[in-house]
């Protein structure tokens, strides 16, 4: 198979190779709980939904991880190519390997001594008990799978072989999807089937991501003795990356207390409705970030100024067509997304269909400042990317979230995204311009 030349083939041609396979790879999160949500909603009810999506920070830690690494690692990886260093690229993937193996380790064993009071820590309650420990137990077992799947989806990506990761996801979400039915109906497992559905369709993704490891194209080598130094590198520079993972986690966090104070368990219902609809748009919004990722570093790294431009704006006109598409749904059909879901009673059409309308207002910043945040780690700007992860994902909503409430109820709370992302967009705005001044115009040449 040729490999491609990201020096010297033409930008879209680069961009369209990557975008499906980058796209495809990013929805391995929402395809797998996307697939247990609906699952779960149709075969176990609400109250599953519910203990879902308590659980999604666990969700979040598990992959953020593996991206932490992987996308820290790989981003380093092409630059290193970009300029030529071979050596240097395998001491980013051998050091990148070790942390993820590592904890790997600790998550399946700190997380099954410590299950009950993190759980406890995330809101489970006495109602949706017995389906935490169900998906949970099972979910915590899986951690490993869930990292690699993150992390070799990175590496993979970067070392120019975009259509193994299409193959691996596609394939281990299929899997996923058909073993969640078998599982959840003919089989009756409930909460448990869905979880180990998702486990054995990740075991898939990560033993086809493997392959590449042996095949002539793989350029991803362990070296005995690489610089441990640089392992300090690849964390600050994935560190954005696990943070804007982290970010669907701590939101979940934070709306699922709110809500529970002002509207109970039916509000995490609608909100366990929304998260997985936004998680989706969020997969599709990184996999465009991610399909730039390989070209914007490469480039970057061969001081390919003009390449470095054109590529973010392929970038900006991809996350401009989506986050209409997306806007435009929530606003036109709110009551078909909610039964997407579930069987929705009036109760809850009365609290999802506003809920829906306002919330995916959110949609259309939201790909840009997930663009953006890429950009910057792509031309070694982490702390730009680390410092609008924060914004977004932390600091405006963590605020917000309290603050909005007291004023306008509920509403406040499905508001608290729409004014998070605008405000968030406005500020990588302004750092973007600055940044426009500094980057390189001069480099080597050549693949």
């Amino acid at each position: 198979m040729q490999k491609l030349n990201l020096l010297e083939e033409p930008v879209q041609k680069l961009f369209i190779k990557y975008l499906m396979p980058s796209i495809s790879a990013t929805l391995v999160t929402s395809i797998y709980i996307l697939a247990d949500t609906l699952m779960i909603g149709r075969g176990v009810g609400p109250v599953g939904i519910a203990a879902l999506n308590l659980l999604l920070p666990l969700f979040s830690l598990f992959f953020g991880t593996g991206m932490l690494f992987g996308v820290g690692g790989g981003v380093l990886l092409s630059i290193s190519k970009g300029r030529r260093d071979e050596q240097a690229a395998r001491e980013y993937f051998t050091v990148a390997l070790w942390l993820a193996v590592a904890f790997a380790v600790f998550y399946i064993a700190g997380g099954h001594l410590l299950f009950k009071p993190v759980t406890e820590f995330l809101g489970r309650n006495d109602t949706m008990g017995n389906y935490v420990d169900e998906y949970g137990r099972v979910l915590v077992t899986g951690a490993p799978v869930f990292l690699f799947s993150a992390f070799l989806q990175a590496f993979v990506r970067n070392d120019r072989a975009p259509k193994v990761s299409m193959a691996a996801v596609v394939s281990g979400g299929v899997t996923n999807v058909v073993l969640d039915y078998i599982f959840i109906f003919p089989m009756k497992m409930g909460m448990a089937g869905a979880a180990i559905a998702s486990v054995i369709g990740s075991l898939l993704t990560v033993g086809i991501l493997l392959t590449h490891l042996f095949s002539p194209d793989n350029t991803l080598k362990v070296v005995a003795r690489p610089e441990w130094k640089k392992a300090w590198e690849v964390v600050v520079n994935g560190f954005a990356s696990f943070l804007l993972e982290m970010c669907n986690g701590v939101v979940t966090f934070l709306f699922n207390r709110q809500l529970l104070v002002y509207v109970g368990d039916l509000g995490v219902v609608v909100y366990g409705i929304i998260s997985n609809s936004a998680l989706i748009v969020a997969s599709i919004s990184n996999g465009i970030s991610q399909a730039v990722q390989p070209i914007l570093a490469t480039n970057y790294g061969a001081g390919r100024k003009s390449r470095l431009k054109e590529t973010r704006h392929m970038g900006e006109m991809a996350v401009t067509i989506s986050g209409i598409l997306f806007t435009g749904i929530g606003l036109l059909l709110p009551a078909l997304v909610t039964a997407a879901f579930v069987k929705p009673t009036a109760e809850i059409l009365a609290m999802s269909v506003p809920a829906v309308r306002i919330y995916f207002l959110s949609f259309f910043a939201m790909g840009f400042n997930i663009l953006y945040g890429t950009y910057f780690q792509s031309v070694m700007k982490p702390g730009y990317s680390l410092f609008i992860c924060m914004m977004r994902g932390m600091v405006i909503n963590g605020i917000l979230v309290f603050l909005l409430p007291v004023a306008f109820g509920v509403t406040g709370i499905w508001s608290v995204m729409p004014v998070t992302e605008f405000v968030t967009l406005i500020i990588c705005r302004f750092l973007l311009a600055g940044q426009n001044k500094k980057l390189p115009s001069t480099g080597v040449s050549g693949a």
